[in-house]
């Protein structure tokens, strides 16, 4: 049942891709950050009670309903896990940034891709270079894969559709609150933060585990156990030194940005990043993709046979 459900949600979602900014979304994301302005008082315990009610309601109710439907009928069961999955995932959800970013490249059209990179990024994109903005780009895609695609993935065939929505809400809450604002409270986001990192460090290493499989493997396991750990984020580290390793392109490093050079920790090996490390990139991402249907679909047959 999880294999059909995936399988169904991943061709709806080409079919019909729900876009950013989507309403689902925008709503929960208009109700956390009501909560935010309700209870950021400065204190830790303030961020655990909004978080509490910002994540348990919305997964108690996938998890409620999701028993009633497979109480009345598998196919009712069936409907849930692919409508969990349609508005938990989103492999196309981001890719026309994607596609925007690397034709701007491939055109020489500069401005036309950094302004592209800057809507689905916090980076500040005037001074980047050519290589830049595909090295970030590059990082980007790989990020967001993970946390739209593969994180949700794995959380639903391990805790089934209330631990793809877990994943993905979580995800959203520590994004939101983490946002700049004016009366900044690190106290507050720091469980919504802590609680993400700990969720994420299986799903992100599987994953980067998945990168190294179908990707160059040596040089993936390789970057990983020797860069991911100097990434200031631990997990997006790990996804990138991987997936660095994997394609054979260089990411982290320097970057042009507010008339100054920020220099970050060097990931990945081999060369420049360019717009075709970018289609490489793509590539990947869709390899790991049908490495976990497949592994998926195995485990499927063989529980199916006893």
């Amino acid at each position: 049942m999880k294999f059909l459900s995936l399988l169904a949600a991943l061709l709806l979602e080409q079919i019909q891709p729900l876009r950013e900014g989507n309403p689902v979304h925008r709503a929960f994301e208009r109700y956390a950050s009501a909560l935010q302005r309700q209870f950021d008082a400065g204190q830790y315990r303030d961020g655990v009670i909004a978080w509490l009610l910002a994540v348990v309601p919305v997964v108690l109710f996938t998890v409620l309903v999701s028993c009633a439907a497979h109480s009345v009928n598998p196919l009712l069961g069936w409907a849930w896990n692919i409508a969990v999955l349609y508005v938990t995932m989103g492999f196309r959800r981001f890719s026309h940034y994607f596609r925007e970013i690397m034709q701007g490249l491939r055109e020489g059209d500069l401005t036309r891709a950094r302004e592209h990179l800057g809507r689905c990024s916090d980076v500040s994109t005037a001074e980047l270079t050519p290589a830049e903005v595909a090295r970030v780009s590059i990082e980007l895609a790989l990020v967001k894969a993970h946390r739209h695609v593969f994180g949700p993935l794995i959380a639903f065939v391990v805790l089934g559709p209330g631990g793809a929505m877990l994943y993905r809400i979580s995800d959203m809450v520590a994004e939101i609150w983490s946002r700049p604002r004016e009366a900044e409270s690190a106290q507050f986001e720091r469980f919504a933060r802590d609680f993400f990192f700990w969720l994420d460090w299986l799903p992100s290493r599987l994953t980067a585990a998945s990168f190294a499989i179908v990707g160059n493997f040596e040089d993936a396991v390789y970057c990983w156990r020797t860069q991911g750990v100097t990434w200031s984020s631990g997990p997006n580290g790990v996804l990138l030194a991987s997936g660095g390793g994997a394609i054979g392109v260089r990411l982290g490093d320097a970057l042009h940005q507010d008339g100054t050079v920020q220099f970050r920790p060097e990931l990945g090996l081999g060369e420049e990043a360019d717009t075709d490390y970018m289609q490489s990139t793509v590539g990947l991402l869709w390899r790991a993709l049908v490495l976990w249907v497949f592994l998926i679909f195995i485990v499927t047959v063989a529980h199916s046979l006893g």
